[in-house]
């Protein structure tokens, strides 16, 4: 009795915290050094499953995706009660995944790679525990300048103001990224950390120039933008060779598509990165072949969730992830006939 107590009360701690150049990837599945990862128990017989999923902010994708996801599994799958967390994103939900706050994430490539190898905004806290049990979407890397600001390049913002994402986001660290490619660092330019909803009202207020923003096609708040703003998007294309040759294939080549945004009536070439939905290493192999099972028999459903979600398939799932597999979701897509080892 002692101990089923403790267990419930571990649940609700758990649900009030949540409240709130490199080679080509490889990863390492093992807890950071002198650091056991601690195992989300099971729950006990005959009490739900309860899922933290980690999202992001409430003007790009991962948060409508997660919400949806939420929806589903909690409706479509037996016994489980899934909420999707507002965080700042991809960093966020790789710690949240550490730390045990949240049981899945939605990270960028790049992030997950960091994440894993303990890189960039994962330093201070150690590798952090997560496999991939599908590549869910490409994001777009979006750099928009104001029209009439005179940026054409990223190399045009040296001595501007320019926000390049949350502190501690995939963003800022993707936008860093493309300013060394060009010869800048952060501090050449008049920098601010604001995630995509706040770098909008910032342009609109003219207290920016330009801003970065990693997201899938169309991003809610960058559609807003246009609605009264002139911008223009900067092709990156330029940038990515430098970029892969420091980091590796996680970058690809992509374009934003004529239409997607009211007034970019043609392509815009740049630099693609995908994302990925996380979980921790740990997780239980009836949790991970439940999550996808309900997943992908809701296929229907989940392309409806938004956009960016109609490109998810059984093959395009195991195809792009930076960091390893779990391996229930390598079974699962074994058994579904689309794994290739």
């Amino acid at each position: 009795m002692l101990k089923r107590t403790l267990v419930i009360l571990w649940s609700v701690l758990a649900l009030a915290l949540a409240a709130c150049g490199q080679p080509a990837p490889t990863a390492p599945t093992a807890a950071p050094s002198g650091e056991q990862p601690t195992t989300a128990p099971a729950p006990p017989t005959g009490e739900k499953l309860r899922l933290i999923i980690g999202t992001g902010g409430t003007g790009g994708v991962f948060f409508p995706y997660g919400g949806g996801l939420a929806r589903i599994l909690t409706e479509k799958m037996p016994n489980t009660e899934a909420t999707a967390q507002e965080t700042g994103g991809s960093v966020d939900n790789m710690k949240l995944l550490q730390n045990g706050e949240a049981q899945i994430g939605f990270t960028t490539a790049d992030s997950a790679y960091d994440g894993v190898n303990g890189l960039a905004a994962y330093q201070a806290t150690g590798p952090v525990p997560a496999a991939t049990i599908a590549v869910l979407y490409q994001s777009f890397i979006h750099v928009v300048a104001r029209a009439d600001s005179g940026i054409t390049s990223v190399a045009d913002m040296k001595g501007r103001p320019v926000s390049i994402g949350s502190a501690g986001s995939s963003t800022e660290t993707a936008a860093i990224r493309l300013l060394e490619a060009t010869g800048l660092k952060p501090e050449d330019v008049i920098r601010e950390n604001l995630g995509v909803a706040d770098s909008v009202a910032a342009m609109k207020d003219k207290k920016i120039d330009a801003f970065f923003w990693i997201g899938g096609l169309p991003t809610a708040a960058v559609t807003d933008l246009v609605t009264t703003e002139s911008v223009v998007f900067i092709d990156t294309s330029s940038l990515l060779k430098p970029m892969v040759d420091k980091y590796g294939p996680i970058y690809t080549a992509t374009v934003l598509p004529g239409g997607t945004y009211k007034g970019t009536d043609k392509d815009v070439p740049g630099i693609g990165v995908t994302n990925l939905l996380v979980v921790r290493q740990d997780m239980p192999a009836d949790q991970v072949k439940g999550i996808l099972t309900t997943i992908f028999d809701n296929l229907e459903e989940v392309h409806q969730i938004h956009p960016a979600a109609r490109t998810l398939t059984l093959e395009s799932a195991v195809v792009g992830s930076s960091i390893p597999f779990h391996p229930a979701a390598i079974e699962f897509y074994k058994e579904r006939g689309v794994w290739k080892e």
